[in-house]
């Protein structure tokens, strides 16, 4: 694989051995996993055992805690062989997220060893009253990519928290055994995320299992004081760079064997292939910089002691969208320059296509987050959670 890391060290906290032996054999299972909608138990039992969950957990939980640069490149390096199983790994992310827990929440959710799965539906937030024990917990959420391979879920809910929450949703976090999982997700491309509903009733949730989404940490290391929002965003952008990546070199090793049936050269010897190609490697190249440039300034600005202005946030968020979008561009040139290669349900570069269009689509990377990016850049306000 070409321009990405792939080293121990660069891969720290994850076992390179084990992501590599994964990653082998996931192009025999990409029909399985497509035909399922969602990610075979074993495949999410290998992610585990290669640690892409216990990643960002805190050392003191047993934890890696590895930089958001390291798990991004990792997650960058699983999407370029499969986005939907990249997209399902991404969510290690959310030990970050969940830090926003109480310390003593925190220990318990982490007893029995720090390889927690976790996965979220957060939208739309449902009315929560509360009751003797916390709050009550009914709704329907939907996006809950990856919880048929969970331990927790989290949801959004509305309901009079102790603190203000700045317009902000709660999220009630409770064992995946308390809800049930409507297997509705039937997209063109990221089919393997098992995006499905999911279905609660009548769950009793404990105040102390519930935070605000994108609330300040509990813990104090630099990786909790990331702001969490914009490293949500940033690791299903990279979803997209990975599979351009990997569009990118599938391509080139096939480039030089694929000729027509009507005699022409092979591709790798036309004139507007190579050009085209040069052109999409200068701008995935291009894009990569920016997104990983801005994620270890402030990383590095964050080891210091310092906090993150509003300007260098938005600017993870801006280099998250454009990454977004220039990996499904780059997934599209990659595609028409192929030639009918890509038209095929069986060829990977047609796939990576079609998994690398539905990221921009997201709302975290949104056509309105460039908007929202705007505003930051001329001081006016913007929506809650942004950036």
């Amino acid at each position: 694989m070409r321009d990405l890391a792939s080293n121990q060290e660069n891969l720290a906290g994850v076992s390179q051995a084990r992501i590599d032996a994964l990653l082998a054999e996931l192009p025999a299972r990409r029909d399985e996993i497509t035909t399922a909608g969602r990610l075979p138990a074993d495949i999410v039992e290998k992610l585990r055992g290669a640690g892409i969950y216990r990643a960002m957990v805190a050392k003191r939980f047993g934890g890696e805690e590895i930089s958001p640069a390291q798990f991004m490149q990792v997650i960058e390096k699983i999407a370029a062989v499969d986005a939907s199983v990249a997209w399902v790994a991404s969510f290690g992310f959310s030990a970050t997220y969940l830090s926003a827990l109480p310390i003593s929440t925190l220990e318990k959710m982490y007893a029995e060893g720090p390889d927690v799965i976790f996965a979220g539906g957060i939208f739309p937030p449902q009315p929560a009253p509360r009751v003797d024990g916390g709050y009550l917990v009914s709704g329907r959420w939907s996006w809950g990519s990856g919880s048929t391979g969970a331990d927790l879920v989290g949801v959004g809910i509305k309901g009079e928290a102790a603190n203000d929450t700045g317009g902000l949703p709660l999220i009630a976090v409770m064992p995946a055994s308390k809800i049930t999982i409507e297997e509705n997700w039937d997209v063109d491309g990221l089919k393997g995320t098992g995006s499905h509903d999911m279905v609660a009733s009548e769950v009793v949730v404990p105040e102390e299992w519930t935070f605000v989404r994108g609330g300040k940490s509990s813990l104090d290391e630099p990786l909790y004081r990331y702001p969490s929002m914009a490293l949500a965003a940033q690791v299903l952008a990279v979803v997209a760079l990975g599979a351009a990546r990997g569009s990118i070199d599938h391509l080139m090793d096939m480039a030089a064997g694929r000729g027509s049936i009507t005699g022409a050269p092979t591709l790798a010897k036309r004139a507007f292939v190579q050009a085209d190609l040069a052109k999409a490697e200068a701008k995935l190249r291009s894009a990569r910089c920016y997104f990983f440039d801005s994620t270890e300034r402030s990383y590095a600005r964050l080891e210091t002691g310092d906090d993150l202005s509003r300007e260098e946030i938005m600017s993870i968020r801006l280099a998250a969208t454009h990454a977004a979008r220039t990996g499904a561009e780059v997934c599209h040139d990659i595609y028409r320059i192929s030639g009918t290669t890509g038209i095929f349900t069986a060829s990977t570069i047609g796939r990576q296509l079609q998994d690398a269009l539905i990221v921009p689509q997201h709302a975290f990377l949104s056509e309105g987050t460039f908007t929202s990016a705007g505003q930051v850049l001329l001081g006016q306000e913007t929506t809650p959670g942004y950036p």
